[in-house]
């Protein structure tokens, strides 16, 4: 007999009840340590007083009048966004699948309206990871996402990542737009060179095409920088950015320069409860405290002390991991054994991980982690490979 709640996911045998930081609580009163932040999403951790505060005053006020009137929370939110990067226009939804959807439609109605209907390919990376609608499975491609869902999206190509002559090669006289994640996430922690997003850069800029640019797991300081495309020294056309731009509130944003989103008008676009005054409030809160330089650099600071670490643990567990990727705190540890045996080994130690492709476990804690936790992170993942040697040896 099916369960009320669709079974579509493969749930751990835990459910929490409450939350402060980086620490979780279960039914049982158990303590848990959270470093996988629900997938990159609590960039603050649990209960965050600013966050609460925020939010309860917001309720307290008006929840939802919908995108046909002016919302201050939403252009407070817009505003902060556009003074903090290349983008001069957002566009609000209610996750970063939504707003990767609304990147490919501003840049295909880029050329509609500049009077070119025919360049609407949009060519992504192999490995990619854009959501879970029909249209971003059909970005991605990975068969593990498509499988039963034909007929897929039409209009989309996906080339090896980090191959430049690969994706100049894919490039036709119908290429609307190139789409990349500066750090593959669930496609496993595989970072982009800064020097292939250069070069994506300049070829998109020789073939008069677009950039888009996801950033809905590795941005928001995740990587240590308030955008992970800042490493390289380069801007893209369009972006989407999620998961954290809430820090857990469902919010996420399509970004745009004014040249690449000039022909989104009125009624070419829209959303329900995308930019309500709820997740724009919490928003707004975020990014008052993430986007500023002293707490990007602490993340920078704590992130190489936590890859330290990380780096001794693999070093003294070969058996267990090969090694370590990622960037800031989107760090991947790789390992030999399935990494379904190591999530359920940390998970032994109340440590809360992640699982990508690759098999890769992924470490995503809050950003404010402290150096006391994060050895704690340590720790406990060094117990679970303790255990794993000794029960592969008895």
């Amino acid at each position: 007999m099916i369960s009320p709640v669709m079974p579509t996911y493969a749930r751990a045998p835990v459910s929490f009840v409450s939350g402060k930081g980086c620490w979780l609580e279960d039914g049982n009163g158990e303590q848990w340590l959270d470093a996988g932040a629900g997938i990159a999403v609590s960039v603050l951790g649990h209960a965050h007083p600013r966050l609460v505060s925020a939010l309860k005053s917001q309720a307290e006020s008006v929840w939802h009048t919908s995108n046909l009137y002016r919302i201050p929370e939403q252009e407070r939110l817009a505003a902060m966004l556009a003074d903090s990067t290349f983008a001069d226009t957002v566009f609000f939804t209610n996750s970063g699948a939504e707003a990767c959807e609304a990147a490919v439609k501003t840049a295909r109605r880029h050329y509609f309206g500049c009077g070119l209907p025919e360049k609407n390919e949009i060519i992504a990376m192999e490995g990619s990871f854009h959501g879970r609608t029909l249209g971003m499975i059909s970005v991605s491609g990975n068969p593990k996402h498509t499988e039963g869902f034909n007929p897929l999206a039409g209009g989309f190509t996906q080339v090896a990542a980090n191959d430049i002559e690969a994706v100049d090669n894919a490039v036709s006289e119908r290429t609307a737009a190139i789409m990349a994640e500066p750090v593959l996430g669930e496609g496993g922690i595989i970072p982009l060179s800064d020097l292939f997003l250069k070069q994506l850069r300049e070829l998109c800029d020789q073939r008069e095409i677009l950039l888009i640019l996801d950033e809905v797991q590795c941005g928001v300081g995740r990587t240590g920088r308030l955008f992970a495309h800042e490493w390289a020294g380069i801007e893209p056309d369009i972006m989407a950015v999620g998961k954290g731009i809430g820090g857990g509130f469902p919010l996420g944003a399509c970004l745009a320069t004014e040249e690449a989103a000039q022909h989104m008008v009125a009624g070419t676009h829209g959303s329900t409860y995308g930019g309500n005054p709820l997740a724009c409030r919490v928003g707004q809160e975020v990014m008052s405290i993430v986007a500023n330089e002293e707490f990007l650099q602490d993340v920078r600071r704590r992130s190489g002390f936590l890859r330290q670490r990380l780096e001794a643990i693999v070093e003294t567990n070969p058996e267990v991991f090969s090694g370590v990727r990622g960037s800031g705190f989107m760090l991947g540890l790789v390992c030999r054994p399935p990494n379904t045996d190591v999530i359920d080994a940390v998970f032994g130690e109340r440590l809360l991980l992640v699982p990508g492709s690759g098999n890769v476990v992924r470490i995503l804690p809050p950003l404010n982690m402290e150096d006391v936790n994060l050895s704690e992170v340590c720790n406990r993942i060094s117990a679970a490979a303790t255990k794993m040697k000794a029960k592969a040896n008895a």
